[in-house]
């Protein structure tokens, strides 16, 4: 029987230029096989399969698919799945949207755009010498050009590195073939009175994600690390994409109690039904 199916742009407000995420929704009579099945089909960063919630606070569930297999959290998929559940019809049990996911209930905000709460992560810390120079040698830099390190893992599996500039992050031609199962995150900063702060580029070859066009986990992850260390504010914009044509912009917001949260704009460009 076909599902009701939504392809959504998540992070840009120029259509085409953000990431897309395929939503299957009223998922719950298809098997594992099938959900990933479709992913690599699809062959997008993320699919994503809506759910009846199985925790008596969440308004839905989220199982979430690359081409290569199941996450327990991704940040663009949260967005843009949030956004089609709501464009259906769904309606919150409260005053924001809980999303049941692998990683427990995560909270959405709607203000003029949707924002998910960065939930906290469950790798962090220094990075050991042997994966930066794995890294180091992914990324075809020397060492020296690594100005800091940090696991930004929130059920992604990211591990980040800050560059010397924005730059330096946009000139990296990556080796796709030399990652070995890391997931790896590059940052760095844009001169003063830039329209975005942070340039941001995520490799993820191993799971079918060469470059992402635009990461809410990678990003949740780096706005935990840099404003928490005083290299950031508490509030920004990053730019994501830009060296593949796309045109990616995460907004962070930190509340005073120091929620993190990580927003974007989400449209939807393709809508129907998907026969599994």
């Amino acid at each position: 029987m076909p599902l009701p199916f939504r392809q959504v742009d998540v992070f840009s407000t120029q259509p085409l230029r953000g990431n897309p995420v395929a939503v299957v929704h009223d998922a719950d009579g298809l098997d594992d096989e099938q959900m990933a099945a479709f992913a690599r089909w699809t062959n997008l960063s993320e699919t994503t399969f809506l759910l009846r919630p199985t925790s008596a606070e969440a308004d839905y569930r989220l199982r979430i698919f690359t081409p290569g297999g199941e996450l327990a959290f991704a940040g663009h998929p949260t967005l843009g799945s949030a956004h089609a559940w709501l464009q259906a019809g769904g309606v919150p049990r409260g005053e924001q949207v809980l999303q049941e996911c692998g990683v427990g209930l995560v909270r959405l905000r709607l203000t003029d755009r949707l924002a998910f709460a960065a939930p906290p992560l469950i790798r962090s810390g220094l990075v050991e010498d042997a994966d930066l120079d794995r890294i180091a040698t992914a990324l075809r830099i020397d060492r020296s050009d690594v100005v800091d390190s940090q696991w930004v893992d929130n059920g992604a599996g990211w591990v980040a590195v800050r560059l010397r500039d924005a730059a330096a992050v946009l000139a990296l031609e990556p080796d796709f073939g030399a990652f070995h199962g890391l997931d790896v995150g590059v940052a760095g900063l844009h001169p003063d009175g830039s329209e975005a702060q942070l340039e941001v580029r995520g490799f993820a070859p191993d799971v079918g994600i060469p470059e992402d066009p635009a990461t809410g986990s990678l990003n949740a992850g780096l706005a935990q690390w840099l404003t928490e260390s005083g290299i950031l504010p508490p509030s920004y914009v990053a730019a994501q994409g830009t060296a593949i044509g796309r045109a990616g912009r995460v907004h962070v917001d930190t509340d005073d109690d120091g929620t993190i949260w990580v927003g974007g704009d989400t449209s939807t460009t393709i809508s129907g039904s998907v026969s599994l």
